[in-house]
């Protein structure tokens, strides 16, 4: 970045939850004609809160971390689902 940036009063991930949303990107051409685009994510795309985000560098590690937690996860369990009314029991088998 140029030193004549300044982000002193940036706070890092403020716009986080919009943007898992979806937003959208002007683009004003030249020719004084405006290009709408609309950006959402990718199904099956995941984001990651920011505090949790400084553990996990790239994708890899996140899958790594989830595949040993995986590992310990019994193939059949009881499995508590809450709901606006009362939580229900359930038992799943995988």
């Amino acid at each position: 970045m140029l030193p004549e940036y300044n982000f002193k009063g940036g706070v890092r991930g403020k716009h986080y939850k919009a943007y898992r949303k979806g937003h959208s990107v002007k683009i004003h051409k030249s020719d004084g004609t405006t290009i709408v685009q609309y950006f959402k994510l990718e199904e099956g795309a995941v984001m990651l809160e920011p505090d949790i985000r400084e553990y996990f560098p790239d994708s890899k590690a996140v899958n790594n971390a989830l595949r040993s937690l995986i590992t310990l996860i019994p193939t059949k369990r009881n499995v508590i689902i809450k709901t606006k009314q009362k939580p229900v029991l359930v038992n799943r088998k995988k």
